[in-house]
């Protein structure tokens, strides 16, 4: 379990940080520590949680620590969707972003299934 790289999971979970962080760009300055800081935080805690997962000593572990990414993935869904309401950015510019939370949700689900 201790190569987090070469999982695909953690690998999607980098590209959905950059895409977070280059979305950010687009976000208000007046929202550079209340909804910037936080859509941050919470797209890096998604592939942080999956390596420290991966680092652990047991299945269990892992598996509780891929719980974790879930819980943030739903999170940064939530705060990507909220930049649309609130008129920040587009249903388009925030669309891959999304796409790639839902492929990471699938991913972890299937790899808490393959861990139990």
């Amino acid at each position: 379990m201790n190569n987090y790289r070469e999982l695909h999971i953690w690998k999607k979970g980098m590209k959905l940080v950059e895409a977070v962080y280059f979305l950010s760009k687009g976000l208000p300055d007046e929202e550079k520590f209340g909804l910037t800081s936080q859509i941050k935080r919470c797209s890096v805690s998604i592939p942080s949680n999956i390596a420290e997962g991966a680092g652990r000593n047991s299945k269990k572990e892992f598996a509780h620590f891929l719980n974790i990414a879930n819980g943030s993935t739903t999170e940064l869904e939530t705060q990507l969707i909220l930049t649309v309401n609130l008129k920040f950015l587009s249903e388009t510019e925030i669309n891959d972003a999304l796409a790639l939370c839902k492929e990471i949700k699938n991913m972890n689900f299937a790899l808490q299934k393959k861990l139990r």
